[in-house]
């Protein structure tokens, strides 16, 4: 194993309080509440009862209507027929009017079209990570592709005896329509999880350089990164170069040590160069914010910080092969999930926004998927070196990406134009 190793970006476990709530529940006295999947499936549904809205949380994808009943049917017996709108994490609320998977309305991926969530399935992300849980509902449901670079007698084995694997890769590309446990950023993106991480969490460059090769030679688009160092290395540079000529964007947490020299992270300074303020570069670089929207307070700031997403205090899937806190999520039947913070969770919501832009235009570039995130995030194109242009905006992202021109290639820029039909 090479001396050079990486760490993972996570700042800890954490712990919440609870409560309880369901799909069909009952309100103020002669209403009911009941959750949906998108406007257009509101209105599908309100054609086919009759219900009339007494009350619409858009931002909740929920409304308050009238008890009544459908034909012979209670209401609450119809809409067992129906799909399941939302998961547990996004719908139940584990505080007066906060979600458990708060991060997801937060970046408001909740805002952003089905038609588009469905398209991200033409994109696939590559977790390269601690390993995964193949057992966890949001993660079986993808039927991720998996690789380990630890294990050459067995690549299927990826279990994640660490725990962190699970956790990013859920956040990334957890499943959406399962109708359990979390949401995922990124829709119904393909997932691809590569173990480059030994149990006890140590990674080499030479282990992580493989990683990026394999999965840029099966296809990922996005590769999220939740590690780093305070050295860049050779080999790993040359890993990051090789993806990027081959059209992938990569992803990188910004690191947590803040408090302890907030020293500049790589691979998160290669992506997005010291000095840049967050202009240009080749990929991003992710600091966490809070539920307030302000940096979180391990996270790392200077002019290598891109963007921000939700970091402290996300909720996700946990591996059951780590002994990482669990909390009880209501709704759920499978799974198990819990808290933790780190810049390590922020980047792979990212990494799931940017496949829902890709999805919004497939004909753009990496380059171009990351400008569009940049620009779109909180600070509206305004930079400042805590949360670079701000906290990711899912949904803003996506309406703009289909208004970008896609960049013409240099060679085919020196042809004449008859010749570029």
């Amino acid at each position: 194993m090479s001396a050079f190793v990486r760490a993972l970006a996570v700042a800890g476990v954490l712990a919440c309080l609870s409560a309880s709530s369901a799909l069909s529940s009952p309100s103020r006295a002669g209403t009911r509440v009941l959750t949906y999947r998108s406007p257009q499936a509101l209105r599908t549904l309100l054609a086919r009862t009759g219900l009339k809205v007494k009350r619409n949380l858009p931002a909740l994808r929920a409304v308050e209507v009238a008890n009544a009943t459908v034909g012979s049917k209670p209401v609450a017996r119809y809409l067992s027929t129906e799909p399941e709108s939302t998961e547990p994490a996004v719908r139940d609320q584990y505080w007066a009017g906060v979600p458990y998977e708060w991060q997801y309305t937060a970046a408001r991926v909740d805002q952003v079209p089905d038609s588009v969530l469905r398209a991200a399935a033409e994109i696939k992300i590559a977790v390269i990570d601690t390993g995964v849980d193949l057992s966890q509902p949001d993660i079986a449901a993808k039927n991720p592709q998996v690789y380990s670079v630890i294990h050459p007698k067995n690549r299927s084995d990826v279990r994640d005896y660490y725990g962190h694997g699970t956790f990013v890769a859920s956040l990334a590309a957890g499943s959406v329509t399962n109708g359990e446990g979390i949401a995922g950023f990124g829709g119904d993106a393909k997932l691809l999880c590569v173990q480059v991480a030994h149990p006890d969490g140590s990674i080499s460059d030479v282990d992580e350089a493989a990683g990026i090769v394999y999965a840029v030679k099966h296809g990922a688009k996005i590769i999220n990164l939740s590690l780093g160092g305070l050295e860049p290395s050779a080999l790993e540079t040359r890993a990051v170069r090789y993806a990027q000529r081959h059209g992938a964007l990569i992803v990188a947490a910004a690191g947590n040590e803040f408090q302890d020299g907030n020293q500049v992270e790589y691979p998160a300074a290669l992506l997005q160069p010291k000095g840049s303020n967050g202009r240009g570069g080749s990929g991003l670089s992710v600091g966490a914010s809070t539920q307030k929207g302000e940096r979180a307070y391990f996270s790392n700031t200077g002019s290598y910080i891109s963007l921000a997403a939700p970091g402290d205090s996300v909720f996700a899937a946990l591996s059951g092969y780590s002994d990482w806190s669990r909390l009880s999520l209501p709704g759920s039947n499978a799974g198990i999930y819990g808290f933790s913070s780190g810049t390590s969770f922020s980047a792979p919501e990212v990494a799931g926004a940017a496949a829902l832009v890709w999805a919004a235009n497939p004909a753009l570039t990496g380059r171009q998927v990351a400008t569009v995130l940049k620009e779109t995030a909180s600070g509206r194109g305004t930079w400042n070196p805590s949360l670079g242009f701000g906290v990711v905006d899912a949904a803003a992202a996506v309406a703009l990406a289909p208004t970008i021109a896609p960049t013409v290639p240099a060679a085919a820029k020196l042809l004449p134009r008859a010749a570029r039909r």
